[in-house]
């Protein structure tokens, strides 16, 4: 994958492990900008944001928490985001997705997994298409990653957008918990299958019961599938 004039902000209080990011990612073509506690984060971030292509976001720091830094961002842009993290709780990865993370890896981690991360989230940003997709009631604009349902925009975080598209991209195939955590949040990703069921029951209630082309596969998974009087 070509790095070049990509920029990373590894927003990290820890001077060592930001140090170590910075000269990792160096080694590996992408630019860096740093910041050492959350307030620092959100004033850098504001002044560069048209030059930054992912964050690496630390969520615990000093100054503004960093769920509170993810949250603020994420009023204005769909950046890339992995949060770096201490936390281990099922509950703290829920709440950082839940608010516009892309990714959750906790620390310890191994640089070459990070670096996987990285990768996927990049490669996705990347593939963009102005063509609308449009299933039954459901109309999706990949290219501004905007969803709509029956003409009425839908208010998805970016995680939930993505397994959208990706029931779409695979409408009417059964899909694992398994295979569907695997494809959207990555196959080193370390939270449990739970976090695809929290994930469909935030789209279902926000796609409403009048729209149920999410359908629940006892003891499997999964299926997108438009209703016949769609």
């Amino acid at each position: 994958m070509d790095n070049t004039n990509k920029r990373i902000f590894i927003v990290e209080d820890d001077p060592k492990l930001r140090r170590t990011l910075e000269d990792f990612l160096h080694a590996n073509g992408y630019d860096t900008l740093s910041a050492q506690d959350g307030q620092e984060a959100l004033d850098t971030y504001f002044s560069n944001n048209h030059k930054i292509d992912l964050i690496l976001l630390d969520g615990m720091l000093p100054s503004v928490d960093g769920y509170d830094v993810l949250k603020s961002i994420r009023e204005y842009s769909e950046v890339p985001i992995i949060m770096l993290t201490a936390r281990e709780s099922e509950e703290d990865q829920l709440m950082g997705l839940e608010n516009g993370a892309d990714n959750y890896i906790t620390k310890p981690f191994l640089l070459r997994v990070l670096k996987a991360h990285i990768e996927a989230l990049l490669k996705r940003a990347n593939i963009a298409s102005s063509d609308e997709i449009l299933r039954g009631a459901l109309r999706i604009e990949p290219e501004f990653r905007k969803a709509y349902i029956n003409g009425e925009l839908l208010n998805t975080t970016p995680k939930e957008f993505d397994l959208l598209l990706h029931f779409i991209q695979n409408e009417n195939v059964v899909l694992s918990r398994e295979s569907i955590l695997d494809a959207v949040w990555g196959f080193d990703y370390d939270g449990g299958i739970r976090t695809v069921d929290t994930v469909v029951k935030q789209l279902r209630r926000k796609m409403s019961e009048q729209y149920p082309y999410i359908q629940s596969i006892y003891g499997i998974g999964y299926r997108f599938e438009v209703t016949s009087h769609e």
